[in-house]
C-alpha cells in the first residue's frame, strides 16, 4: 500500500508525496481528485509532470483508503483540513490541481487561503449547484460509486458518462479504474455528494486573485464546456486551454495535459505574489 497517514481535524488521510527537487522554487503541486476516487488515479497524469516537481495527493475522507468520517463535511472544513495537512507535511505555500469534483476543493482553497495558495489548475470542473449540469442520464450513472469497484462495470458505462478517449479506449478506462485502491465507502461517498449539492463557487469567483488555468474537454458529458467559459470570464487571471476529449481524458493522456500544466506552473506572471 501506497502514502502514509495524518490525523488532522479529526480525520485520518492517506497521503503519497513524490518528492522534488526540494529548494525554494520547488512549490508543491496538490492534486484534489474527483468523486469516490483514490489518489492511484493521478499516476499517469503524474508521469507527465516534471520529475523535479513535489506531487502531493490524498485520499478524501471516506474515498480511497481513508476512513469516512462520522459526519458530513463542507468544502470549507474540508480545505481548513488539507492546508493542515500540508503544514504538517512541512509545506506553508503550494500550488493546487483540482479534477472534477476535486475542482471544487481547489476553488475553495484558493479562495480561502489566497496567501498559500500561488496558482490553481482547474480541470474538467464547474462552480457547484449554479453550474450547467450534466445530462439526466450521466448524473444517474454518477449517483453510485459502483464504477470504482468494478472496472468491468466502468468500462462498459464510461462511453456515456465520461466521452471523448473512454469511447475508443476501453483499455485505458480498465487501466485507470483497475489500479484504485478503494473500500468503496457508501457513506463517504454520500458525503461528498452531499458536500457538492451546498455549494457553489460563482459569488466568490471574482475574488480569486491567483492565475488560474481551466482545462476543459470540448466532448465532456459531465462537465459542459460552457462552464470553462464562464468560469474563465468570472475568475481575473484565468485563462482557458480547451483539449479534444472528454472528462477522463486527462488521466489517459499525460503526455499532452501534463505539458500544459507544466508550461503553466513555470510561466513568470505579475499576479503571482498579489
Amino acid at each position: 500500500m501506497r502514502g502514509t497517514w495524518i490525523r488532522v481535524c479529526g480525520y485520518r488521510i492517506r497521503v503519497d508525496v513524490r518528492q522534488g527537487r526540494g529548494d525554494e522554487q520547488d512549490v508543491p503541486l496538490v492534486l484534489c481528485n474527483g468523486i469516490g476516487a483514490s489518489l492511484e488515479t493521478f499516476d499517469s497524469l503524474v508521469e507527465g509532470l516534471d520529475p523535479e516537481r513535489t506531487v502531493i495527493s490524498f485520499d478524501v475522507p471516506g474515498a480511497g483508503l481513508s476512513p469516512a468520517p462520522r459526519m458530513p463535511y463542507s468544502f470549507a472544513l474540508l480545505a481548513a483540513a488539507v492546508t493542515r495537512m500540508l503544514t504538517q507535511l512541512g509545506h506553508l505555500r503550494f500550488d493546487v490541481l483540482g479534477f472534477s469534483w476535486g475542482g471544487a476543493l481547489a476553488q475553495q482553497l484558493a479562495f480561502q487561503f489566497p496567501r498559500r495558495c500561488r496558482r490553481v489548475v482547474l480541470m474538467c470542473t464547474g462552480t457547484g449547484v449554479m453550474m450547467v449540469p450534466a445530462k439526466p442520464q450521466v448524473l444517474w450513472h454518477m449517483a453510485t460509486p459502483r464504477r470504482y469497484r468494478d472496472p468491468a462495470y466502468a468500462a462498459q458505462v464510461a462511453p456515456t458518462i465520461y466521452g471523448g478517449a473512454a469511447r475508443t479506449d476501453p483499455e485505458g478506462v480498465r487501466a485507470v479504474f483497475g489500479k484504485v485502491e478503494t473500500t468503496a465507502s457508501r457513506r463517504g461517498y454520500v458525503y461528498q455528494l452531499l458536500a457538492g449539492s451546498l455549494w457553489a463557487s460563482l459569488p466568490f469567483l471574482p475574488g480569486i486573485r491567483q492565475p488560474v488555468l481551466i482545462l476543459a474537454g470540448d466532448n465532456d458529458p459531465i462537465i459542459p464546456l460552457v462552464n470553462a467559459k464562464a468560469m474563465q470570464r468570472l475568475i481575473p487571471h484565468a485563462q482557458l486551454s480547451v483539449f479534444p476529449g472528454g472528462h477522463i481524458d486527462p488521466l489517459l493522456r499525460s503526455d499532452d495535459i501534463g505539458g500544459r500544466i507544466e508550461q503553466f506552473l513555470t510561466q513568470k506572471d505579475t499576479h503571482d505574489d498579489e
